[in-house]
């Protein structure tokens, strides 16, 4: 609840929250914004009486503060709930979901907006290198929200993207993730089938062309939609990486314009492609558009490099899908000729931890020169029959011909590196938790 408390708290309202498993830059932006956390959940917490407490989906009835919460009678809603009510009300909703992208799609967007003049206000799952923030009140008619799939709280299992009416919906893709509540592929698509069905009539769908489920999805909407991706209404050609930049072409309807950026990799494109779309439908010049490209310093955790010693890079990237560690690695690796590519992951998430995707991560890590594969700084309760087994995906990534290695925890990770780091090389750290801070140990440790 970290970004609402900070808007909750601008807005005048006293508010109430606590979250035992902030890693550290978010819990550096909450302090900076004059938040204070309460590590662990007591009803103490809720002494200073507040006017409103916003219960994420962490959180089950029987957590003490929540119960706490219902016995005083004090008010509640879910994240979505206070968006609506304190944010979007009366404002045009840009909405991304799909499986991945969605916090890069998002903060595009909203970069887009901002440079275009048109004051967005913006509710993202990351922080903006060129806001300093995940959240963003403007007196602008749009605001850009990350549509997340996840359900919403105990008292609504129902996903957070249900909440939103969007005037515009990007839509990248479905695969299957979230095994702690979705019980394969069909029960995603039967989510977001839900919500094409719900999109009123007036609404603008961009949809990622070459994904097959959401083609699938998309078949129940009477939403206006339009595709963007290979052999799509909106495509991009002449994609050239340089100097660290990339450089490409966008053709849409009746529409070309040549792109310069500072994201590489596909994927990212595909990101960039969607906001242009997006963005020509909300009426944004190609000066504004190009500007905006050129000019988006990214998001923290997001192929964010953490810092270079002697020669050595080290980044920190938010992957954790066998998709976009797949895609993270490919993206960089151009860029790190001369050394090595090490990717280093912690498999931390509900479905990462357990077997789902066995057999297919081994693939994920093919352009990488080496893989650093560390059990999880995490325990669930995950029954042994279903768990993820670490140390087969290190035999699997070598019978791939790749170098693997096993570790029991980041400190092992830490002691192998410092030893076989060399000039050049690129240290790609891939968790959605904080990793015990392995970024800056690994580099106060490098000689």
């Amino acid at each position: 609840m970290g970004t609402l408390a900070c808007i909750l708290k601008q807005m005048g309202y006293m508010v109430s929250g606590s979250d035992q498993n902030v890693y550290p830059p978010m819990s550096d932006f909450l302090s900076e914004k004059g938040i204070s956390l309460f590590t662990g959940y007591d009803p103490s917490n809720l002494d200073h009486k507040p006017d409103l407490v916003i219960i994420g989906n962490a959180v089950t009835k029987l957590n003490v503060e929540a119960q706490a919460v219902l016995q005083r009678g004090i008010p509640y809603l879910s994240m979505p709930q206070a968006v609506n009510k304190f944010i979007a009300k009366n404002k045009k909703v840009i909405l991304v979901t799909g499986t991945h992208g969605k916090t890069t799609t998002s903060s595009i967007m909203a970069h887009i907006l901002f440079v275009a003049g048109m004051d967005p206000s913006f509710m993202i799952g990351g922080i903006l290198k060129d806001f300093n923030s995940s959240f963003r009140i403007g007196s602008g008619e749009y605001m850009v929200i990350e549509g997340d799939e996840y359900d919403t709280a105990f008292f609504d299992k129902g996903p957070k993207f249900m909440h939103y009416d969007p005037e515009i919906t990007i839509m990248t893709g479905i695969e299957f993730d979230h095994a702690d509540i979705f019980t394969g592929i069909d029960h995603i698509k039967t989510i977001f089938s839900t919500f094409v069905k719900k999109i009123e009539k007036y609404s603008i769908i961009l949809a990622f062309n070459n994904n097959d489920n959401l083609k699938q999805v998309l078949e129940g909407s009477v939403a206006s939609i339009e595709t963007y991706g290979e052999q799509a209404q909106w495509s991009f050609s002449n994609h050239v990486q340089q100097n660290s930049k990339t450089f490409f072409d966008v053709q849409g309807p009746d529409i070309k314009i040549s792109i310069e950026t500072n994201m590489v990799g596909e994927h990212n494109l595909l990101n960039c492609l969607a906001c242009i779309a997006a963005a020509k439908k909300m009426g944004i010049s190609d000066r504004n558009l190009c500007n905006a490209l050129k000019t988006f310093s990214g998001i923290k955790r997001r192929q964010e490099i953490r810092g270079i010693k002697h020669g050595i890079t080290v980044m920190d990237d938010f992957a954790h899908h066998p998709t976009a560690v797949k895609e993270t690695i490919k993206a960089v690796k151009p860029f790190y000729k001369k050394g090595r590519v090490i990717a280093v992951f912690e498999p931390r998430t509900n479905t990462s931890m357990r077997k789902f995707f066995q057999n297919t991560y081994p693939d994920s890590f093919l352009d990488a020169d080496m893989a650093c594969i560390c059990e999880p700084g995490i325990k669930k309760n995950i029954p042994q029959k279903d768990k993820f087994s670490t140390r087969q995906l290190v035999a699997d990534i070598e019978k791939k011909g790749i170098e693997a290695y096993y570790f029991e925890d980041s400190d092992a990770v830490i002691r192998f590196l410092v030893s076989k780091l060399k000039q050049d090389d690129l240290v790609l750290i891939m968790s959605n938790g904080g990793f015990d801070n392995i970024h800056v140990k690994l580099l106060e440790k490098i000689e």
